[in-house]
C-alpha cells in the first residue's frame, strides 16, 4: 500500500541558523504560521479524499523548520491536534522533521506522549568541514548522538542528506552515505543541492565562488548512492525536491528536475547495461528488465538507448517477468 503523508510545513519556526541553501518559504510555497486549526483542516481534507485503509496507513507529517526547536507550547498545540486522529485510529502516527541538535531525552518523552512514530533528521552531510561551510550549526557527532537517542525511544528514524553542497565533492557524499548506513536509519531522503534565490548559495553562485552541479553529474552520483542504501535495507523515500510550491519560480541553479529520481534510476540501468555490453562487444541486443522498469531502462526521450547506440550497441528493451529491480538480462538481437 502506498504510504500517505498529510504534510504540513512549519516554515523557519525554531531554527537558530540560516543555512547556505535555505529559503523554506520558497521551497514549501508557504509563508504563514500553521495553527492547530490548520492541522484539523488538513486531516479532515485527507479523511474525505482517502479510503479508511489508506488513512489508517498514513501519518500526519510536520516538515520544514526545526519542529522540536519551536516554542514549546506552540509545538504541543500542533501535536495535540494531530494526536486526536492517531488516538482514534484514523491515522497510524505522526512524522516530524527536525535538526540533529533538536533531539534530547526530554523532547523524546514529549514526542512519545503525543503519538509521534517517525523522526527525520536533516543531517545533510556527515563531513564537519562541509557542515561548517554551509552554516549548519551542528556536527556529524551530533547526528550520531541524535540517532542513538531516537533508537533508545523506539522511533523510526530517517536521515536526509544533500549532495553538491558548497565545498562538497562526490567523494564526501559517498562517505556520508557510508556513515548513514552505519547508523541504520529506516529511511533516507537524498536532496541534491538546488540554488534558491535569496540564499547565501545564490550569492556565492553569482560571485562565481560556487558552481552548482547540474543534472547529469548529479544523476551519476545518485546512481551510486541509491543502490548503496537499498542494498543495506534502507528505503530511499525521496530523491530531489518536490515540484510545485514555488520552487520553479525561485530556482536559480543546481539539480532540479520534477522527475529527478527517474533520471537517477535510469542512469543505474544505463550503467549496468553498459558494463555488461562492453564485455560482449558491439552489436544488436535485447535488454530484458522487469516490465515495470522499461521506461527507466529506455531513459527519458530514449536517452539511454541513444547513448548506447553511440557506443556501438544497437539495443531494444523488453519486459521480462521474474527479474529484480535494476537487473538487466542481455540477449543477442
Amino acid at each position: 500500500m502506498k504510504h500517505i503523508n498529510i504534510a504540513l510545513f512549519v516554515v523557519h519556526k525554531g531554527c537558530p541558523h540560516m543555512c547556505s541553501f535555505c529559503n523554506q518559504r520558497s521551497i514549501s510555497g508557504s509563508s504563514g504560521e500553521i495553527t492547530a486549526e490548520d492541522v484539523h483542516s488538513a486531516a479532515q481534507t485527507a479523511i474525505r479524499s482517502l479510503s479508511e485503509s489508506e488513512a489508517r496507513g498514513g501519518e500526519i507529517a510536520f516538515f520544514g523548520g526545526s519542529f522540536t526547536m519551536v516554542e514549546r507550547e506552540y509545538m504541543i498545540s500542533l501535536l495535540e491536534a494531530a494526536y486526536e486522529y492517531v488516538e482514534k485510529g484514523i491515522f497510524k502516527g505522526i512524522r516530524i522533521s527536525t535538526r540533529p541538535d533538536g533531539i534530547s531525552r526530554e523532547i523524546c518523552e514529549i514526542l512519545k506522549k503525543y503519538g509521534v512514530t517517525a523522526v527525520e533528521l536533516g543531517a545533510q552531510s556527515l563531513n564537519d568541514r562541509v557542515l561548517m561551510l554551509n552554516g549548519r550549526g551542528h556536527t556529524a557527532l551530533q547526528v550520531e548522538q541524535a540517532c542513538g537517542t531516537l533508537a533508545e525511544y523506539g522511533f523510526e528514524t530517517g536521515l536526509q542528506m544533500m549532495t553538491g553542497l558548497y565545498g562538497s565533492e562526490d567523494e564526501d557524499s559517498i562517505e556520508t552515505a557510508e556513515k548513514i548506513i552505519a547508523l541504520s536509519p529506516a529511511t533516507v531522503r537524498i536532496y541534491p543541492t538546488v540554488v534558491i534565490k535569496g540564499t547565501r548559495l545564490h550569492e556565492l553562485m553569482l560571485s562565481g565562488e560556487f558552481v552548482p552541479k547540474g543534472i547529469p553529474e548529479t544523476a551519476e552520483l545518485c546512481a551510486k548512492l541509491i543502490p548503496m542504501f537499498e542494498n543495506a535495507g534502507i528505503r530511499v523515500i525521496r530523491v530531489g525536491l518536490h515540484s510545485g510550491g514555488g520552487v520553479e519560480e525561485s530556482y536559480a541553479g543546481g539539480a532540479y528536475h520534477p522527475a529527478l529520481r527517474e533520471l537517477c534510476e535510469g542512469r543505474i540501468y544505463y550503467n549496468r547495461a553498459l558494463g555488461e555490453l562492453e564485455k560482449l562487444g558491439s552489436g544488436r541486443y535485447i535488454l530484458c528488465v522487469d516490465p515495470r522498469e522499461i521506461s527507466k531502462m529506455t531513459g527519458q526521450k530514449k536517452e539511454n538507448l541513444l547513448r548506447l547506440r553511440e557506443k556501438g550497441f544497437d539495443c531494444s528493451v523488453k519486459g521480462c517477468e521474474g527479474l529484480e529491480k535494476y537487473e538487466v538480462e542481455i540477449h543477442k538481437g
